[in-house]
């Protein structure tokens, strides 16, 4: 295993999960890392602007969890790790696991980071998806470790047995279902088959920020079976938490403990609050998950029939394909304040678009044809 960072080197090389919330690409060299934050697009403060860019939720928290940050904000002067271990003791009960296996960060980005520094090195190599979520490649290649990137399959699924092959001294794979960009899926009969033929010594890293949005089965009872896995969860995605910085890794304590070596700190007080609030809450996901389908799929089902292609997403984004330059048409969409994703180097067509709410994307669709028309 790597020999441990200091918590400055740690704090340096973490720039690099800037690319947590989309932002990477637009700092140039993506290792940097001094890389600062993107100055803010013209017109993307304004109102009335249409926010499609980075995968966040337009409904915001549930009500209960702004009411328990707003109740949390007196206390906030104190560092509250009883309300951590709160939270903590809450989603392990509610996924019958033990505490110890659950691990609260400021969203995904530093669990991500700190992976990608545990069980990555020049001698043990990165395996991931081409294209997926670029924080732990990125994080990866800083800390000097090979990276083996894998192109999707057709369908949009990751080739498990490209990436089984792909590098026998990999220290990390890693598997992002739903996929960010594409929405994709990645059944659980093929995650299992990876877990079962990776190299051996190696683990097997399964983002889930967008389980909730999809209705394949989530793989926690990996963790409760003691396999070579960690887990994230973050609050960002279905639960509308993006700004307030909230995420969970999941494993056995052993592999749990190689990750907080490399941050771990008191979380934002109002942020665990509504965290909590958010789980003691279940009945606002599927009523989410039902009305971002919808909003997807008539979207979607808008753009191909005007000869549009989109890759089938079972998350709060999808890739539509765009003629001409991609990074025009995203300029030409922000002209009429409707801000999208961009486009990946392995899909240089394809332009990635968050689901915002019925009347976000009809402003989406008639900004479209205005653009296409000119």
């Amino acid at each position: 295993m790597p020999a441990p960072l200091s918590r400055r080197g740690f704090l340096g090389l973490s720039a690099c999960s800037l690319a947590t919330a989309g932002l990477a690409p637009l700092l140039g060299n993506a290792s940097a890392a001094h890389a600062q934050l993107p100055p803010s697009l013209p017109g993307m403060d304004s109102p009335d602007a249409v926010l499609l860019n980075f995968n966040e939720n337009p409904l915001g928290p549930f009500p209960e969890a702004l009411k328990a940050a707003a109740d949390a904000l007196p206390r906030s002067g104190r560092y509250l790790f009883g309300l951590q271990r709160e939270l903590v003791e809450r989603f392990a009960e509610l996924n019958k696991m033990a505490a110890d296996r659950v691990a609260p960060y400021a969203g995904s980005g530093v669990a991500l980071d700190s992976a990608a520094l545990a069980f990555t090195s020049p001698q043990a190599g990165l395996v991931t998806a081409d294209p997926t979520f670029e924080s732990l490649a990125q994080m990866a290649d800083a800390h000097g470790a090979r990276i083996a990137r894998v192109p999707l399959r057709a369908d949009g699924a990751h080739d498990v047995e490209a990436m089984a092959a792909a590098d026998p001294g990999a220290g990390l794979i890693y598997v992002c279902n739903p996929n960010n960009p594409t929405g994709s899926i990645t059944p659980r009969a093929q995650i299992d088959w990876l877990l079962a033929h990776k190299p051996a010594g190696s683990v097997l890293l399964i983002d889930e920020a967008y389980i909730h949005y999809c209705d394949e089965p989530d793989t926690l009872d990996l963790v409760r079976n003691d396999a070579d896995v960690i887990v994230l969860r973050t609050f960002s995605k279905i639960y509308g938490m993006a700004g307030m910085r909230l995420g969970l890794a999941i494993a056995r304590p052993d592999l749990l403990q190689q990750l907080v070596l490399f941050g771990m700190n008191s979380l934002p007080v109002a942020s665990v609050a509504a965290g909590i609030a958010s789980l003691d809450n279940p009945r606002h996901l599927a009523v989410r998950k039902a009305e971002n389908a919808r909003v997807r799929e008539d979207t979607i089902a808008w753009l191909q029939s005007r000869g549009y292609a989109c890759l089938p997403s079972q998350a709060n984004c999808f890739m539509v394909e765009v003629p001409g330059n991609p990074q025009g048409f995203v300029s030409r969409m922000a002209s009429h304040k409707v801000f999208v994703g961009r486009s990946w180097p392995s899909m240089p067509q394809h332009v990635r678009v968050t689901v915002g709410t019925a009347v976000e994307m009809q402003k989406f669709c008639q900004a479209f044809d205005q653009v296409m028309a000119d």
